[in-house]
């Protein structure tokens, strides 16, 4: 139990089903330029472990680093400094190991939705009857039954975001990574999204990390929340959000008193200013 939930005096029940570490990340830091009198650096020794069957969110001051983090962990750049490690295996450059989820959905207007779902296979060479298969297995069960041939500027933000995150899910990696999922929709959307992809979250068994500016998101979806100072960033806390699982609906959880705790506890992290 931390301090904020005694503080309330709230019974906490953790997430028993978190399992085994999946992603380790260690002593990571990046830096572009290096040498150059315009040498920038974006992340400074940063070390920390995302469990099977964990959400972990990652927040912090605009601009500290947190894509370039989702970044290195995806293979997309190789650190300066540091590894990181998906089961065990050392991630050196982008081979599927995880899947990645950005703000924009980046569907493909020429495509159905159906054919947007099946990309992910299809680029990995699945064959196409499978991937169709598995794709209306998804659609069927997560909202979009009867949209299947439809085109995405046909349909509304949260459900262009079901299709951005059915095609995630659709070669069931086993760690994902969303950076800023909902941000772009508006705040009922936003909510609704939160509790649906938590569920399938959930139901699928999957490791996740979250970066999010939302504080409450953050707080509604995750395990562990890992705070980060300002540029270059490094750990500047952690926080374990031991709730009852069946108090993570979006709008149920702001009532309870441990939310607001954590939110000005997190918020007043990162108000503080860079030395």
């Amino acid at each position: 139990m931390t301090a904020v939930d005694a503080a309330v005096g709230l019974k906490v029940v953790p997430n028993s089903a978190v399992g085994r570490p999946v992603l380790t990340a260690r002593s990571v830091a990046m830096a572009f330029n290096v040498g150059a009198p315009n040498e920038v650096r974006t992340l400074a020794n940063i070390t920390f472990e995302l469990r099977e069957r964990e959400i972990l969110a990652l927040v912090g001051p605009s601009g500290c680093g947190k894509t370039t983090l989702f970044n290195v962990i995806a293979g997309l750049i190789s650190p300066s400094e540091g590894e990181v490690l998906v089961n065990d295996v050392l991630v050196e450059g982008a081979s599927g190991h995880v899947g990645y989820m950005l703000q924009k959905d980046m569907l493909l207007p020429w495509r159905t939705v159906m054919e947007n779902v099946v990309l992910g296979l299809e680029v990995r060479g699945h064959d196409r009857a499978k991937s169709e298969a598995i794709a209306r297995q998804l659609i069927n069960a997560y909202g979009l039954k009867g949209f299947e041939h439809a085109k995405p500027a046909t349909l509304s933000g949260g459900m262009r975001q079901r299709v951005a995150f059915m095609r995630t899910l659709a070669f069931d990696p086993g760690v994902i990574l969303l950076d800023e999922p909902f941000s772009a929709l508006d705040f009922q959307t936003r909510l609704l999204l939160q509790g649906e992809v938590l569920r399938i979250i959930r139901e699928r068994g999957k490791s996740v990390i979250l970066v999010t500016h939302d504080i409450g998101e953050a707080i509604t979806m995750a395990d562990r929340i890992i705070v980060l100072t300002h540029r270059p960033a490094s750990v500047r806390s952690e926080h374990r959000i031991e709730l009852d699982a069946a108090a993570r609906d979006p709008v149920t959880i702001r009532k309870n008193p441990l939310f607001n705790k954590y939110f000005d506890t997190i918020w007043s992290e990162l108000e503080v200013k860079p030395d």
